[in-house]
């Protein structure tokens, strides 16, 4: 009959396997290959490349002594190395995690805070910086968050990184009832604070764009897939304005007043983007558009401080847009009126 395999214990992280042979080295004790690979549960030949790396690498005055037969430091070494830093990169940490705050609650989010704190705890003993005037001069805030149900959120990112496909409801803006949506999940993608899955859709077949929180009642079918060789993201979202694209080649043109020019200078708010300064401190922008969907909500935010001057589809949207918020806005004026009217 033949015997079951014997599992083999799970080794330690190399950092940390590593530390360890240096305590082992520091104590004098001069240890060989063999003994370490007891001591650290691993094979010898993982104990022939963590020495080559610490000596190669770190630095580390390893020798080995064929009289003692054992590994030894030719010269004292006082510490193990750890991570070399500068201040500022040390302040960059911090400030990466305070901006960790956006993803509470998500699955990213213990990884992330991990992977931080094995880098804080890895900093040498030169640096100092004042966390608590950090804390109290640097925070996070963000307003109309996405509310996610963190159920739905972990399915998606699981099956996303696993390749396995995926069945749920999906309701599009608007719409009365949701549809079941069989699909193979290519990425995940959190873009300007919020999150949205691409995925290939088999009923339609072809990439569509899903925003989690419109995902309900989500499972896997079972089966996996082979993400598409000609999928990409930067190429899907290259010629978009947000994450909406289409088949489409839109040279778009807008200009603002003087009053908003400023906010507009601040940002680069798409690859293409072209700016030209106007007299009387107006701008200018031009870009290179596959949708007009997300840029006619756009202008429309700014209240009349900007204009269309083309192409004439974004022309005509924007003055059907800013028609009919006028005339809702007239019919709540009116019927406020006449409501106060009837008091009298």
């Amino acid at each position: 009959m033949r015997k079951k395999p014997v599992p083999m214990p799970l080794s330690r992280p190399p950092l940390e396997r590593m530390q360890r042979l240096h305590q082992l080295l520091h104590a004098g004790g001069y240890p060989n290959a063999v003994s370490l690979s007891v001591e650290l549960e691993v094979t010898t030949k993982t104990v022939y490349r963590d020495v080559e790396f610490m000596r190669e690498r770190l630095g580390l005055p390893i020798a080995f002594d064929v009289g003692r037969n054992g590994y030894h430091y030719t010269e004292e070494v006082a510490a193990f190395p750890t991570f070399q830093i500068t201040e500022g990169e040390l302040f960059a940490l911090i400030v990466a995690e305070k901006a960790l705050q956006q993803y509470r609650g998500t699955s990213f989010e213990k990884p992330l805070l991990s992977a931080i704190r094995k880098m804080e705890q890895a900093l040498p003993d030169t640096i100092s910086l004042n966390l608590a005037d950090v804390e109290q001069t640097i925070s996070f805030r963000t307003t109309a968050e996405p509310v996610v149900n963190l159920g739905v959120f972990e399915a998606l990112a699981k099956a996303t990184a696993a390749r396995r496909q995926l069945e749920f409801s999906y309701r599009k803006p608007g719409q009365s009832s949701p549809d079941r949506r069989v699909v193979d999940p290519y990425h995940l993608a959190n873009i300007n604070g919020e999150w949205f899955l691409f995925a290939f859709d088999h009923g339609r077949r072809d990439v569509r764009t899903f925003a989690p929180a419109r995902i309900s009642e989500v499972r896997e079918t079972g089966g996996s897939f082979v993400r598409s060789q000609k999928f990409s993201l930067e190429k899907r979202l290259r010629d978009s304005f947000g994450v909406h694209s289409a088949e489409g080649e839109f040279d778009v043109c807008i200009r603002f007043d003087a009053s908003i020019a400023d906010y507009i200078r601040e940002k680069r708010w798409h690859a293409s983007q072209i700016s030209r300064e106007l007299a009387e401190g107006g701008l200018e922008v031009r870009m290179k558009l596959s949708s007009l969907a997300e840029v006619e909500r756009w202008v429309l935010a700014w209240a009349g401080r900007a204009v269309v001057l083309q192409p004439r589809e974004l022309v005509a949207s924007v003055r059907e847009g800013a028609r009919r918020l006028a005339e809702r806005h007239g019919h709540d004026e009116e019927g406020k009126r006449k409501k106060e009217k009837g008091k009298r």
